[in-house]
């Protein structure tokens, strides 16, 4: 356990996965869902979400996130607290790397990133304070 990603975990992180994010409700129960996400070279992963959801809420009263990147051999798990824009130059440019990172097919990008905008979005940035990682094949 660290609070620094292994080049291996770097790697794995930017490979094609989701997250799953778990915030914790009004009655300290978790909230768990699947989320896009970008890590950024300072460590820090950047994700875009409705405003209105759940997760959001949940953040809003308690900034704390776990959140884990993983298939059936290896895992990265992060912990920390996020920070929430609504600064929507932040909420652009967070949501046109997300696109860009996960629609493949280039025509599909515009509409797409249109639709997002006028969700009403806020950007969440996690700067992780503890990392875990799992790998048969890696030893970790």
């Amino acid at each position: 356990m660290t609070s620094r990603l292994s080049d291996w975990a770097r790697q794995f992180l930017r490979e094609d996965r989701v997250a799953m994010v778990s915030t914790l409700n009004t009655d300290s129960s978790q909230q768990v869902t699947t989320i896009w996400y970008l890590l950024q070279e300072d460590g820090t992963l950047i994700m875009s979400t409705p405003g209105r959801t759940q997760k959001v809420k949940n953040l809003r009263r308690d900034p704390r996130i776990a959140i884990c990147v993983g298939d059936e051999r290896s895992s990265v798990s992060l912990y920390g607290t996020a920070t929430i824009s609504e600064d929507q130059n932040v909420i652009r440019r967070d949501l046109e790397q997300l696109v860009a990172r996960y629609i493949k097919e280039e025509a599909a990008r515009a509409p797409a990133l249109s639709l997002f905008l006028q969700e009403g979005r806020v950007a969440l940035h996690v700067k992780p304070v503890k990392v875990t990682e799992f790998s048969v094949d890696q030893g970790h």
